[in-house]
């Protein structure tokens, strides 16, 4: 376990879990959301997204968090391990919340860009929160789908379906 990718809805937790793991491999700890995101919110071209991805995969050990399907053949293709949150609803939901409100008041900088979230855009149209209800459940289709794909039958699929399954599967590395 030396290239784990990390997927989840919008909110479940991956670049909290992907931190709590780096130390603990000795591994490089990347979120996808740093490498897409320029300053005011900008994604920078699919071109150049991809040049940093591959080069984030080009190590030894790393830990990816991230849900980008447009870069999924490297990020998947590289990995040899995969730890899917598949979280219910109400509890991304809570959770999302609560990081939102956080960031809002604390004016937390995201991935060195200046980027930061407000208010207007936690509850407005383009709404995390509203994201996350529109997307998980095809979050959790589409990674079955892909899991189930022989491209990526190399890996080794933890699928963790609440946060105590979470703690056990780290304690169970914890143990090694």
């Amino acid at each position: 376990m030396q290239r784990i990718a990390i997927v989840g809805t919008t909110g479940s937790g991956k670049s909290t879990l992907a931190a709590r793991l780096a130390p603990l491999l000795d591994a490089e700890h990347v979120e996808l959301d740093a490498l897409f995101w320029t300053p005011g919110w900008r994604p920078v071209l699919a071109e150049l997204f991809r040049q940093r991805v591959e080069a984030a995969t080009s190590g030894e050990r790393w830990i990816i968090a991230g849900n980008y399907g447009q870069v999924r053949d490297l990020v998947w293709g590289r990995a040899d391990t995969l730890v899917w949150l598949d979280y219910n609803l109400p509890l991304v939901l809570r959770r999302l919340a609560l990081r939102t409100v956080k960031r809002v008041v604390t004016r937390e900088e995201l991935w060195n860009t200046g980027n930061r979230e407000s208010l207007r855009a936690a509850f407005g149209k383009q709404s995390i929160l509203r994201y996350a209800l529109r997307t998980h459940r095809s979050n959790s289709v589409r990674f079955a789908a892909d899991v189930a794909d022989r491209r990526y039958a190399h890996l080794q699929v933890h699928r963790l379906e609440n946060p105590r399954a979470l703690d056990q599967w780290v304690d169970r590395l914890k143990a090694r």
